[in-house]
């Protein structure tokens, strides 16, 4: 006789149910997908970027200024230095002469607007290589003192402090006195100046990286010192770097400029923003654009550049992140109720 209660003796009823997966390989799974689900669901850089309108304006303004710096010669030709004494001093945003002097001329007769895009590409091929050369040596140096830390350490932080003894600007113009103001040589005076800033800035990040858990665990489990730099201290450091780069554009960009309006910057027949201030600055009460116009690109550059970086402070910081990340909703407010007269009294 089969029992029907037990469905494993012969003869008894199937209860035909699939085995059930142990409570570890569902909660396993579940986990996986959940991790999926949050990845697919996390917002990039770009997509933040287009959710902040303040930002996105300046990051589209600082693209347009560097496509200039890099096609815009390509497009003027020799209009930058092409003299023309019958249009002397031509008012701006007006086309009786031509689209090259929309923006009016100098005194030499020569196109602003053509004069401010070979400006805008000696002013940026200036400013980002300054950049570039002080972050890389700066940030490489840091981290190797950071987390080697000891004498390497002190050694590197007395010579930032040297460095940084010095006004920057002061320093720059003693050089660039002593030796020929050519561009590179006003690049590598700017670069020397803001090596400090990267280093210190790097060296307390790997410093304050080197502590961490996880570096403890990954030195435990036998990883090389390069390895874990690479994996784990650069990583992590680079958001703050980008935006400190970020900010250093803009006070080189402007350091060129001052050191071009004090006659030790950029030489005729070159011309940067600076310069272009310098020459004009004798026309303000005839001709005010010639000063004007590019004292307004250095604003705007400048405003541009500071807006991006405070984004990217934010963007690259997993503490305020979500302030990016959420989404702007308008209140809505709910309707009034009808307000109840008192019931006269009988």
């Amino acid at each position: 006789m089969s029992d029907p209660q037990n469905p494993q003796t012969p003869g008894g009823p199937s209860t035909g149910a699939a085995p059930q997966q142990p409570p570890a390989t569902t909660n396993v799974l579940l986990q996986k997908e959940k991790r999926e689900r949050n990845v697919a669901e996390r917002p990039t850089l770009f997509t933040l970027l287009l959710k902040d309108k303040v930002a996105t304006v300046a990051a589209a303004v600082l693209a347009f200024i560097a496509l200039v710096a890099v096609f815009g010669p390509l497009l003027v030709g020799e209009l930058a230095s092409k003299q023309d004494l019958t249009a002397i001093n031509v008012a701006p945003f007006s086309l009786d002469n031509g689209w090259a002097f929309i923006l009016g001329s100098d005194s030499l007769g020569r196109s602003m607007l053509a004069r401010l895009v070979i400006a805008t590409g000696t002013t940026l091929g200036v400013a980002v290589p300054a950049v570039l050369v002080a972050l890389i040596v700066g940030s490489i140096w840091g981290v190797w003192a950071g987390y080697f830390r000891g004498w390497r350490e002190s050694v590197s932080m007395r010579i930032a402090d040297i460095i940084m003894s010095f006004p920057s600007l002061l320093l720059a113009v003693v050089i660039l006195y002593v030796f020929n103001p050519s561009l590179a040589n006003i690049v590598a005076v700017l670069a020397l100046t803001r090596i400090p800033i990267y280093l210190r800035t790097a060296r307390a990040e790997a410093a304050e990286l080197r502590s961490r858990m996880f570096v403890d665990a990954a030195t435990n489990f036998g990883t090389k010192p390069r390895s874990i730099i690479f994996r784990h201290i650069v990583p992590n450091v680079v958001p703050t770097l980008v935006t400190l780069a970020t900010l250093e554009f803009c006070y080189v960009m402007l350091a060129e400029s001052s050191l071009s309006f004090l006659g030790i910057g950029v030489q005729s027949p070159d011309v940067s923003w600076g310069l272009m201030v310098a020459q004009g600055r004798q026309y303000l009460q005839q001709a005010w654009w010639l000063s004007v116009l590019p004292g307004l690109a250095i604003v705007i550059t400048a405003v541009a550049a500071n807006v991006l970086a405070s984004w990217l402070r934010i963007a690259t910081d997993p503490n305020q992140k979500w302030r990016l990340m959420q989404k702007s909703a308008k209140v809505k407010l709910r309707p009034s109720l009808p307000t109840r007269e008192p019931a006269g009294e009988v």
